[in-house]
C-alpha cells in the first residue's frame, strides 16, 4: 500500500459505535414508531462542540434514508435533518427545509406561502422526525424572535404530529428554555466529555482497528491515552483529529505505528489554547 492510499484510509470519515450514541441512536429510531398525538414525544441533543453531535445525527440519517413506493409512485422520507440559520429567522428556517428537500422556491414567496408548502410536503413525505441542528443559534436574536422562532417549531410539530429533535451546545438548553411550552416538551440527551474508564479505552482500540498499520500502536496504554485524553480535553472529534495527525506524520516519515512522542511532533493545538493564541494578538 502506497503512503498516499494510507493516508486516504486515515483521513476517510468514520463512525465508532460507542454506548452512548448507540442508546440516543436507538431512541432517536423509537421515535419513528410512536403513535400520532398531540403532544409528540422530543429530544434535545446537548453536548459541547466537537463532541459528536453532528456525526450522531449524520449517522441516524444515514440509517434513514428516503425511499421510493413503485406502488404508490411516492416518495417517502422519514427523517429530514436541517440546520438552525444563524440567527432565528422564520423564512431562511423554511428555505432550509425546501433546500433540503430538493424544492424550489421563489425569493417573492410570501411567508405564510411558504409555510403551508413546508408543512404540505413534510406532511406528503411522511416525514416522522425533524432534526434542527445547532439549535442554539436561536440566542442570537432578541427575545422577540427567538419566541417566533420556536413558534414556528411547536406550529410543525402540532400540525404534522412529528418529533422533534434539537441540537447543539449548552446554549441550546437555554435555547429551548425561553418558551416554557415547548422547553416542557424536550426530553434532554447528554453527550459528556470523556473521561479516563474502560468506554475511552474500547475507543481507542476501534479508532486503531482502523488504521493502515501493520504494527499495534498500543493507544490504550497509560501513559499513551492519557496524554490524548488531556490534549484533546475530553472532546471525541479532537480524540478523532489527533489520532488523524499522529498517523499522517507516521505515515510520511515511514514509521510502521504511532508512538507516543509524536503527539509532540504534530501541528495540534488543544482548544482552550487556540482561545488563549487568538487573545494574545
Amino acid at each position: 500500500m502506497t503512503k498516499e492510499e494510507k493516508i486516504k484510509i486515515i483521513r476517510s470519515p468514520k463512525w465508532i459505535n460507542y454506548s452512548n450514541a448507540v442508546e440516543i441512536i436507538k431512541e432517536l429510531n423509537s421515535l419513528k414508531e410512536l403513535p400520532k398525538s398531540s403532544r409528540m414525544t422530543n429530544i434535545l441533543l446537548v453536548g459541547d462542540s466537537n463532541n459528536g453531535k453532528t456525526a450522531l445525527i449524520e449517522k441516524f440519517v444515514s440509517l434513514n434514508p428516503a425511499t421510493f413506493s413503485e406502488e404508490n409512485n411516492e416518495m417517502f422520507c422519514p427523517v429530514v435533518s436541517v440546520q438552525a440559520p444563524p440567527e432565528p429567522d422564520e423564512r431562511r428556517f423554511y428555505n432550509s427545509i425546501l433546500e433540503k428537500l430538493l424544492a424550489p422556491y421563489k425569493v417573492s414567496e410570501k411567508l405564510d406561502a411558504r409555510q403551508f408548502r413546508v408543512k404540505n410536503l413534510l406532511h406528503k413525505l411522511d416525514v416522522k422526525v425533524l432534526i434542527v441542528d445547532e439549535i442554539h443559534h436561536v440566542l442570537a436574536g432578541p427575545p422577540m424572535k427567538q419566541r417566533k422562532f420556536l413558534n414556528v417549531l411547536k406550529f410543525l410539530s402540532n400540525e404534522l404530529k412529528i418529533s422533534l429533535v434539537c441540537a447543539g451546545t449548552k446554549d441550546a438548553f437555554n435555547a429551548i428554555q425561553t418558551d416554557q411550552q415547548i422547553s416542557n416538551r424536550f426530553s434532554p440527551r447528554v453527550l459528556k466529555r470523556w473521561k479516563f474508564d474502560n468506554e475511552y479505552k474500547r475507543l481507542l482500540l476501534s479508532f486503531e482497528s482502523r488504521l493502515p498499520f501493520e504494527k499495534e500502536s498500543c493507544l490504550i496504554e497509560n501513559g499513551f491515552s492519557q496524554k490524548i485524553l488531556a490534549i484533546s480535553e475530553g472532546l471525541i472529534g479532537e480524540i478523532a483529529k489527533i489520532i488523524e495527525l499522529s498517523s499522517i506524520f507516521a505515515v510520511e516519515n515511514n514509521l510502521d505505528r504511532i508512538t507516543p512522542d509524536i503527539l509532540d511532533k504534530i501541528r495540534y493545538v488543544p482548544p482552550s489554547d487556540r482561545k488563549r493564541m487568538i487573545y494574545k494578538l
